[in-house]
């Protein structure tokens, strides 16, 4: 059985093994001794280390604060065990750094107080640490993906149509699908271009499924639906506390289209800020979320698709010339329902039978009359239109066979008794508008536009301007 009192050469034995770094050091700072494991941690002979301060082993930037702790510890030793503080470093004799954790115990001796210094390199628990930090972090993107991709998903679902085919077989048509074929293998951003209601976004899911792409997803987005300020966080998503409400960090749909294709409908309605970041994916496929400096990279296909005129709003300034030349690579134009009269007894029927269940009704029967009709009308709504005056239609019908009294509705007599009055009305409306117009040199947006002056959104304006057949000279 061992003694209780160890000799002093079976301390320093102990000193001299232990696995850390071990100084003495006096009250001036002074080493007064180091054992093996401060030889190799530091670099330093032993010679080299007793006597000199033991600032010889602290960061310059920290040495100056160092003296005035090591002058308050003497004043008042406390105790603090390894791990006690985080994020400290030494300094080798070759300059290089290294993380370490410091223990301090006081020691009173005959030549007074003396300080055990115990220092410990943390380098590899750092490491792992940062390694965790970094797994957690990927952990913790992989989670909020797929929690957006569930959402994005649940409302798909609920928005889906079991009827979303192409339906039609003009000529117009197979021009559209040929041209489709041969762009969609590539990962070319594809502009579509065409009337309201001439079904883009169908287009554009027909290209992602005739992609490579088609196993991942499709992320429809339509740009003029979303509020101005929410729409660069809806595209590129937001970091937490990047401005009032964002609770939460949130997925783009960039980063939630990641190897698959997004579809930008109404792209015209973005603002000048966002169209830069729009640029930058389209060029590089990298952005940063709203209020984070970190370059976040996308695979994801762009198609865009607008019913408006971007190369006169580009001269005007209200949309970037290079950001038109990069979304039209290939422009594809769909035909108005006008355009392609031979496929409306297909699509009228496709609409009716799918429209069956929802609206309990069976319908069987469409008179060639009405069929007559229907093909003769110009639809201005194009395909949406058909379908929803084919659904009120049905609604009005009374038995197996299709019933459309007034194919432009109920209120179209009360328009025909009061057009006259309308016409006048449209007169002073344009007559307005125009005059506005020439006061604003023709700016629809930017600054001292029309559309602020008139209390009109810009597309709204644009709506009127077409509807009141005004065009700039």
């Amino acid at each position: 059985m061992m003694s209780d009192k160890l000799k002093p050469d079976i301390y320093a034995h102990c000193v001299e093994e232990m696995p850390d770094a071990v100084f003495l050091v006096r009250s001036d700072g002074a080493i007064v001794l180091a054992n093996r494991q401060a030889e190799v941690l530091f670099g330093y002979s032993r010679d080299e280390m007793v006597g000199q301060p033991i600032e010889l082993l602290v960061p310059k930037r920290f040495a100056g604060r160092h003296v005035d702790l090591r002058s308050s510890y003497f004043a008042k030793p406390v105790a603090r065990p390894l791990g006690a503080k985080s994020e400290l470093a030494g300094v080798r004799k070759d300059g290089s750094e290294v993380p370490v954790e410091i223990g301090l115990s006081a020691l009173e001796t005959t030549d007074g107080l003396i300080v055990a210094c115990t220092v410990r390199d943390v380098t590899l628990r750092r490491e792992d640490q940062r390694r965790i930090a970094t797994a957690l972090s990927e952990v913790s993107r992989l989670k909020d993906l797929l929690a957006a991709e569930n959402r994005y998903l649940r409302s798909e679902r609920k928005r889906h149509s079991p009827h979303s085919e192409i339906i039609g077989k003009s000529e117009a048509i197979k021009e559209v699908l040929e041209q489709i074929d041969k762009v969609a293998p590539t990962d070319v951003t594809v502009f579509l271009l065409g009337e309201t209601g001439t079904g883009k976004g169908l287009f554009a899911e027909a290209i992602h499924q005739r992609s490579r792409r088609r196993d991942h997803p499709f992320i429809d987005v339509d740009c003029a639906a979303i509020a101005p300020s929410l729409i660069e966080s809806e595209l590129f998503g937001h970091e937490k506390g990047a401005f009032t409400g964002a609770t939460q960090r949130r997925i783009g749909h960039f980063e939630l289209a990641s190897g698959g294709t997004i579809f930008l409908d109404e792209v015209g309605e973005l603002a000048p800020d966002v169209q830069t970041k729009l640029l930058r994916v389209l060029e590089d496929g990298s952005f940063r979320r709203v209020g984070s400096s970190r370059v976040q990279s996308t695979d994801v296909r762009v198609i865009a698709a607008t019913n408006r005129e971007l190369h006169r709003d580009a001269t005007e300034g209200c949309f970037r010339m290079d950001l038109l030349y990069r979304l039209a690579s290939f422009p594809i134009e769909l035909p108005p329902l006008r355009r392609r009269r031979d496929d409306i007894p297909s699509l009228a029927w496709h609409f009716v039978h799918g429209a069956q269940v929802s609206l309990r009704k069976s319908i069987d029967r469409i008179p060639d009359g009405l069929m007559k009709t229907l093909v003769a009308y110009d639809w201005p709504g194009n395909v949406r239109e058909l379908r929803s005056v084919l659904e009120r239609a049905m609604i009005l019908s009374t038995g197996n066979t299709l019933q459309l009294p007034d194919l432009a509705g109920p209120d179209h007599r009360n328009a025909r008794e009061e057009q006259h009055k309308g016409d006048a009305l449209q007169a002073i409306e344009r007559a307005h508008v125009t005059q506005v117009l020439e006061t604003c040199g023709w700016k629809i947006k930017g600054p001292n536009n029309a559309a602020d002056r008139l209390g009109l959104k810009p597309s709204t304006l644009r709506s009127r301007l077409k509807k009141l057949g005004i065009a700039r000279p």
